[in-house]
């Protein structure tokens, strides 16, 4: 079954930038090798950020500009501005994992980094959903005009937020000294044929483009199957993903406080793996009069996620090591797979999910028929944390142990 016009033209621009992001990720990463100033790059691109998706939510700009509502010109108008969110988000997000690495080269503190960057990273998307929650109680929307209204300021006010952190972060930090070390010496940047000769560089870039498959398959599909699959309340499309938010946030912030090396990466990142492979057979058998058990699967989710994406991080900081002249292009082009990974696989998620016939949309498990969400939140992050696990056993890392002097987020 061919897609409907709108499916098509909502695959068309989350592919587009995705494609975008992808590419733009290689080329941040290079730029910031070549030219440095973190800060600077951060700054642009959350700029690119705020106003591209402030004019995603404001409406069809082309459209209004052209005076027409033709289906053609908003495909283009959309993602035109999702292309653009994504480049700035791809400059924002390289050049802040690469400060990592430019602030110390102890190994278990650049671990400590990762983990409460990734904590921080759970508490943003509680915010997000405070924020929608106090919108909601605020605005009570009948129609669907009302509807549009409240997501669009839910949007403002995230932009507005984020923005006043960016200027915290901009003012209250300084660019990493071991960077400026590096260009005071004038050392020569490093070529990609460097990376590309190391058989470290393909390991963790499989390891690291399967984690994110993992994680934001799941977070596409997590609201589709809690509704679709388990019939549970509509109120379990927030607090699925907020107990899955909670429980990462705990496990990163607990991850800090640990003496890492090289075979502690493996056995944590292999343990959330484990984690992921149960929570996706559970999520593929579980039948909706026992929708109940998908909190407790929240939870198991959420402990994957962070020893997933934590160790992940951590490994490409292993991979860099002390070669902070070309760390940026590591975090670029490893970001262009996950990017376009996901991209692609979304893409073909959403076209095989308009072409279900209605018969089967039912859902139901025991008659042999499997939807689409149900297959792609069970099965794929399953399958990824399996793989994953798998390349991750062949990895060898150093097992250099050094204390973190001073913790992140709690008292020693």
């Amino acid at each position: 079954m061919l897609l409907s016009v709108a499916q098509r033209d909502a695959a068309i621009v989350m592919l587009s930038g995705q494609i975008a992001d992808a590419f733009a990720t290689v080329f941040a990463g290079e730029l910031i090798d070549r030219f440095g100033h973190f800060k600077l790059w951060h700054a642009g691109g959350s700029f690119l950020v705020a106003i591209s998706f402030s004019s995603v939510f404001g409406g069809c700009l082309p459209c209004k500009i052209l005076g027409t509502n033709s289906s053609t010109v908003q495909t283009i108008g959309y993602s035109t501005f999702a292309a653009i969110f994504n480049v700035g988000w791809a400059a924002t997000q390289v050049s802040h994992m690469s400060m990592v690495n430019c602030i110390t080269l102890n190994p278990t503190s650049r671990v400590a980094l990762a983990s409460c960057r990734n904590a921080f990273t759970m508490v943003s998307n509680l915010s997000l959903y405070a924020i929608a929650l106090a919108v909601f109680s605020v605005y009570d929307a009948k129609q669907s005009a009302d509807v549009k209204i409240e997501y669009r300021w839910i949007a403002y006010l995230s932009i507005f937020i984020g923005c006043c952190f960016v200027v915290i972060f901009l003012i209250g930090t300084k660019e990493p000294e071991l960077k400026l070390q590096v260009q005071c010496k004038d050392l020569s940047r490093i070529s990609w044929a460097h990376w590309f000769k190391k058989v470290l560089y393909y390991q963790v870039a499989l390891v690291y483009m399967l984690t994110r498959l993992a994680t934001n398959v799941s977070q596409a599909l997590l609201a589709f199957y809690v509704i679709d699959d388990l019939k549970m309340n509509h109120s379990s499309k927030a607090l699925v993903p907020a107990i899955i938010y909670i429980c990462s946030f705990m496990v990163s912030v607990m991850l800090q406080e640990i003496r890492w090396t090289g075979w502690r990466l493996k056995a944590f990142f292999t343990g959330g793996a484990i984690f992921w492979i149960f929570s996706g057979a559970g999520i593929f058998v579980l039948p909706s009069k026992l929708q109940s058990f998908m909190y407790i699967l929240s939870i198991t989710i959420g402990v994957a996620n962070a020893l997933m994406m934590v160790t992940a991080i951590s490994m490409e900081s292993v991979l860099v090591g002390e070669d902070l002249n070309g760390c940026a292009f590591v975090y670029g082009s490893l970001s262009f797979l996950d990017k376009l990974s996901c991209g692609l696989a979304l893409y073909v998620l959403e076209s095989y999910q308009a072409g279900v016939p209605a018969a089967m949309d039912n859902h139901v498990v025991t008659a042999g028929h499997f939807s689409i969400s149900r297959c792609g939140l069970g099965l794929i992050p399953a399958t990824c944390a399996l793989l994953s696990a798998i390349i991750t056993y062949t990895i060898r890392l150093p097992d250099r142990s050094r204390t973190l002097m001073e913790p992140l987020l709690v008292g020693s």
